[in-house]
C-alpha cells in the first residue's frame, strides 16, 4: 500500500487488454469453452463475499458501529486491525473481479465490455487503494459490506448460468438482480449523505464526497442500464422472452436476449 503506481498499471493494462490487445489477439481464434472454470470462478467468488462479509460485520458493523457516524480506528486494537484487513481483502478482490472482463474476450462475448462494466471495475480498485491506505474503516466501509452481499446473489446468478440451458428456469429472478444493485447505490447515497445532516469528525471528508458520487454515478448507469434492458426488452432470460414479446408488438424486443453477466 505504498504507492498507487503498481496498481494503475495494472489498470492501465486490464482496460488496453480488453478493448484493445485482447479482441484483436481474439480475432482469428476461435471462442474459447470456460465453463467449468466459469463455474468455480464464480462460486468461488461467491464464497469470498461470503467471507468478506462476515469480517466486516465482526470488525465493526455488527460489533458496535451505529450506522451514521462511524470513525475510523487509527489504533492497534484487534478490531481496528481486522477492519483494516478486512478492507484490504475487499481492495484486493476488485482485482480478481477483473477476470470477469478477461473470460468476456476469451469467449468473444464482446457485446458484455461495455463502458459501465469497464468503469466499474477499472474505478473501484483505483478509488479503493486511497480508501484502504487513509481511511480503512468507519462509515466510509459502508458499501463495501453492502456491495458483498450483493455479490452474492450477483455471481450465484452467474454461476447458474454457466452451469448451461437446463438451469435457465432457475434465472428468471434476472430482473430483480438488477433491482437489488439499484437498492444499493440508493441505500449507499442515504448512509453517507447522512454526514451533511449531522455534527460528525470523521477523519477524510474527502471519501464522503467520493462514495457519495460513486452512488450518484453508478445509480444513473444502473437505471440507464434498466431502461435499456428491461424497459425494450434486451437483456431478458430468455425463459421471460415470450412473455414479453407478447407486450412488444411493436417488434422491440430482437428475440435474442443475452443473459450473460453484466454489471
Amino acid at each position: 500500500m505504498s504507492s498507487p503506481f503498481p496498481q494503475t498499471i495494472v489498470i492501465a493494462a486490464y482496460i488496453y487488454f480488453v478493448t484493445s490487445l485482447g479482441p484483436r489477439l481474439m480475432e482469428n481464434r476461435k471462442a474459447f469453452d470456460l465453463k467449468g472454470l466459469l463455474i468455480f470462478y464464480n462460486f468461488s467468488v461467491v464464497a469470498l463475499s461470503l467471507y468478506m462479509i462476515y469480517e466486516f460485520v465482526m470488525s465493526g458493523w455488527g460489533t458496535g458501529y451505529t450506522f451514521h457516524c462511524d470513525l475510523v480506528d487509527y489504533s492497534d486494537s484487534p478490531q481496528g486491525v481486522r477492519m483494516a484487513a478486512a478492507c484490504w481483502l475487499y481492495y484486493f478482490s476488485k482485482f480478481i473481479e477483473m477476470l470477469d472482463t478477461v473470460f468476456f474476450v476469451l469467449r468473444k462475448k464482446y457485446s458484455q465490455v461495455t463502458f459501465l462494466h469497464v468503469y466499474h471495475h477499472s474505478i473501484m480498485p483505483f478509488t479503493w487503494w486511497f480508501g484502504v491506505r487513509f481511511a480503512a474503516g468507519g462509515m466510509g466501509t459502508f458499501h463495501a459490506m453492502l456491495n458483498c452481499v450483493v455479490h452474492v446473489f450477483m455471481y450465484s446468478y452467474y454461476g447458474l448460468t454457466a452451469m448451461g440451458p437446463s438451469y435457465q428456469k432457475y434465472l428468471w429472478w434476472k430482473k430483480y438482480l438488477t433491482t437489488i444493485q439499484l437498492i444499493q447505490f440508493v441505500m449507499v447515497t442515504t448512509h453517507i449523505f447522512q454526514y451533511f445532516f449531522m455534527d460528525c469528525p470523521y477523519q477524510f471528508p474527502i471519501f464522503v464526497y467520493i462514495i457519495g458520487l460513486y452512488g450518484l454515478i453508478f445509480l444513473v448507469l444502473f437505471l440507464n442500464f434498466w431502461y435499456h434492458a428491461y424497459t425494450k426488452g434486451k437483456r431478458l432470460p430468455k425463459v421471460l422472452q415470450a412473455q414479453t414479446w407478447a407486450h412488444h408488438t411493436n417488434g422491440v424486443m430482437n428475440g435474442n436476449a443475452n443473459h450473460e453477466k453484466d454489471e
